[in-house]
């Protein structure tokens, strides 16, 4: 935890906390001054998490992975992966044109991006081929399948955005409710000794149960 955002100095209330770690020339002087005024290590990214008020907590108070619970839906936000200039079919699952009736070198094109005389122009927003990816991205209800806290891993079932070796940000999700077994404001105590919790097959939405084969046979 780097910061604490309250409501009669931010106007609102929220924690700042702070990810991975980075040498002290790589920064500016006003954000070294940040980390050394929180009395925290110089840390690499920065995040802001809005919070209710009884959910506050002091400068510098580690979070660790045993601040979910097994079982519980979170959201994950990150930037996604860069995939370069993309045509309008892979960028916004455009149709195509058709593969035959005249159509020549046409299969994959656009079509018409705007109308005639009026407006004579291109509406600003229009779908068209461009850069794809390499833009925040957020998945929302996730199912945490596992919680290793000793090892300070989640193991999260479904598309997390991000490529490999980035940071993505998760919070507990907005249109799902918390686990009662959550713990609130966050886990207070020593992570090492507690076991790996696993989410019960019951709440798994992946986890589909094959049902039985027929094997009847009927005839006249």
């Amino acid at each position: 935890m780097v910061q604490v955002k309250t409501q009669g100095k931010e106007g609102y209330t929220a924690l700042q906390v702070g990810a991975g770690s980075r040498k002290a020339k790589r920064v500016s002087a006003p954000l070294a001054g940040h980390f050394r005024w929180a009395e925290v290590p110089i840390k690499r990214v920065l995040a802001e998490f809005r919070v209710t008020p009884d959910a506050l907590l002091p400068p510098g108070t580690p979070l660790a992975a045993a601040h979910f619970a097994a079982g519980q839906f979170v959201d994950c936000a990150a930037t996604s992966g860069g995939k370069g200039f993309a045509g309008g079919m892979k960028r916004w699952n455009f149709q195509g044109q058709g593969a035959s009736h005249g159509n020549s070198v046409s299969h994959r094109a656009i079509g018409s991006t705007g109308n005639r005389q009026d407006p004579g122009r291109v509406w600003k927003g229009k779908k068209m081929p461009g850069r794809l990816g390499g833009s925040r991205a957020t998945v929302h209800s996730l199912l945490v399948h596992k919680v290793d806290a000793a090892r300070g891993l989640l193991y999260v079932k479904g598309a997390v955005p991000g490529h490999a070796g980035g940071f993505v940000e998760v919070r507990d999700a907005l249109r799902k409710g918390l686990p009662l077994e959550a713990p609130f404001p966050t886990f207070v105590g020593d992570a090492a000794a507690l076991p790996v919790a696993v989410a019960p097959p019951g709440e798994d939405p992946f986890e589909k149960v094959r049902p039985e084969k027929n094997l009847s046979k009927t005839g006249s």
